[in-house]
């Protein structure tokens, strides 16, 4: 993994989760992190734990007023990576249309608006990680509103990595994942999801924040890769 001493890694959705690991994993790479994401006390107790090298400010990716505050408080955006959204999964004779349509207007319309109000600010040798999920290719249950939004956002990520070139464009598609996601989920539900999940993904086993992490940092740090989906998620996407 290469450094990103002196490089500002712009992270929403960084007070938990897979975007708190993200900063974790940058700041160790010597980058300066800036946390962006609707609580205001999460977001200071994850600057807390990071020190000085972390900042934040509170913005909301459904709010393009928001965005554009956020983003034009900021002097350059080195890497951008958006992991904050809200919405609902299920099958389509289940859910109502408004819940049906929720990845969209938050996973996909959220990102695509932030990288739109982020890109005046993008370093020309910078890059953007966009967040979408192996049930694009893979879906392990019914959901298909959820499944083709996370398809649609691995396509945006090809159509920006020619827009915005020569910064860096790709995406990161995580399987299952034990972490803050399905914390909150009743235990029975997660039992379920990841011993069906363990069974049917090439390493037998749900995957972890520190490894998405990962894939999204080797994302910002190597220079050649750009237009690409990559998929952290024990081979359940070629099974």
């Amino acid at each position: 993994m290469g450094t990103l001493e002196g490089r500002t890694a712009v992270i929403v959705g960084g007070g938990s989760g897979i975007g708190l690991e993200v900063a974790r994993q940058a700041v160790a790479l010597g980058a300066s992190v800036v946390l962006g994401g609707r609580t205001e006390a999460k977001l200071a107790a994850a600057v807390a734990e990071l020190g000085p090298a972390a900042r934040h400010r509170v913005v909301d990716t459904g709010d393009q007023a928001s965005l554009a505050a956020f983003f034009g408080a900021l002097d350059r955006v080195d890497h951008l990576f958006v992991s904050a959204a809200t919405y609902r999964v299920g099958p389509m004779l289940a859910l109502s249309d408004e819940d049906a349509a929720s990845p969209f207007t938050s996973k996909f319309w959220g990102q695509y608006h932030a990288v739109k109000h982020a890109a005046p600010k993008l370093a020309p040798d910078g890059s953007v990680v966009l967040m979408a999920g192996a049930a694009s290719v893979r879906p392990p249950v019914a959901a298909p509103a959820y499944v083709a939004c996370n398809a649609a956002i691995e396509g945006l990520g090809r159509g920006l990595a020619v827009e915005l070139a020569p910064v860096r464009v790709n995406v990161v598609s995580p399987g299952t994942i034990d972490g803050s996601l399905w914390s909150g989920r009743p235990a029975e539900v997660r039992e379920a999801a990841f011993g069906q999940y363990e069974r049917d993904t090439v390493l037998h086993r749900v995957g972890t924040e520190p490894e998405v992490a990962g894939t999204v940092l080797y994302l910002f740090a190597n220079g050649y890769t750009t237009g690409s989906t990559l998929y952290p998620d024990g081979g359940y996407a070629f099974r």
